[in-house]
């Protein structure tokens, strides 16, 4: 995160604030805060200090990481330099909007299934250049952060699967080639393919865009072959918070949901000097 926060400023700068330069004195002391004008999950607030920090900024917390937020409550506070502070302003602002849009959004879904033995999870549907950040989030907000990168565990999909052939014949040969430390999940799009990979004991089984109903009869199928605890059950595609209780009544293991990072809005805060 650190490469990525200094590519931020470095893309952010330029070739330097010609406005502060211009207009603000050297070595100029002043008082600053962060100041929500939002509700929500707070999300990237260490983060933010130790940036501050790092340019010899003074910074006070006054809220922590994952604490509800209204709006007007103060969120932190610096003492330092002028031209530094408004150097980060932009994307230190930037960072812990959209990380606090994230965790917030994750908290709602994550709230709806609190009474269900149910993970709600993200997915790589990140922003370029900010999945980690978005992890980061997402976990914040208590939802399950799925995989970080290619290397976290096999997940055949559909374009793996055109080329290989079937889901049996890509789960069997994922198998094959795969180390024992690594788990194996297979997405599948009809009850056929979910319970032949289940009979083969995928790690984990993703029913992809299919409706409620869909999944209930997968479910029930397994259920009555006797190898529904074969394999870890994950739903994802079109699931929303009006519909998202119903797959949890069917017993899905997790759910997994893109809009989290691919469509979370920001929240609003403002930078203002004293």
């Amino acid at each position: 995160m650190d490469k990525i926060i200094e590519y931020m400023l470095a893309e952010d700068e330029g070739f330097g604030d010609i406005t502060s330069n211009a207009v603000v004195e050297k070595n100029k002391i002043v008082n600053a805060a962060i100041i929500s004008k939002d509700e929500g999950i707070l999300a990237g607030i260490d983060i933010i200090r130790e940036l501050f920090e790092e340019y010899s900024v003074e910074v006070t917390m006054c809220l922590r990481e994952g604490v509800e937020i209204s709006k007007n409550e103060l969120l932190i506070s610096f003492w330092g330099d002028a031209r530094t502070i408004l150097l980060l302003e932009r994307t230190a602002l930037n960072m812990l909007m959209r990380m606090s849009g994230v965790a917030t959004a994750a908290n709602e879904y994550v709230g709806l299934v609190k009474d269900y033995d149910v993970r709600i999870a993200g997915t790589r549907k990140t922003s370029p250049g900010f999945a980690k950040l978005d992890k980061y989030a997402l976990n914040i907000g208590g939802a399950d952060t799925h995989r970080f990168c290619l290397d976290d565990m096999v997940l055949i999909k559909d374009n793996h699967i055109a080329i290989c052939g079937t889901p049996i014949d890509a789960l069997l040969k994922a198998r094959k080639h795969t180390s024992f430390s690594k788990k194996i999940e297979i997405e599948v799009e009809t009850l056929e393919d979910a319970v032949e990979c289940v009979k083969n004991n995928a790690d984990i089984v993703m029913l992809d865009n299919m409706s409620g109903n869909e999944v209930k009869e997968v479910i029930d199928e397994l259920n009555y072959l006797g190898i529904r605890q074969n394999s870890l059950i994950e739903v994802s595609g079109g699931i929303t918070k009006d519909n998202i209780r119903d797959y949890v009544d069917y017993g899905v293991d997790i759910i997994s949901i893109g809009a989290l990072t691919h469509s979370s809005r920001s929240l609003n805060f403002s930078l203002k000097i004293e």
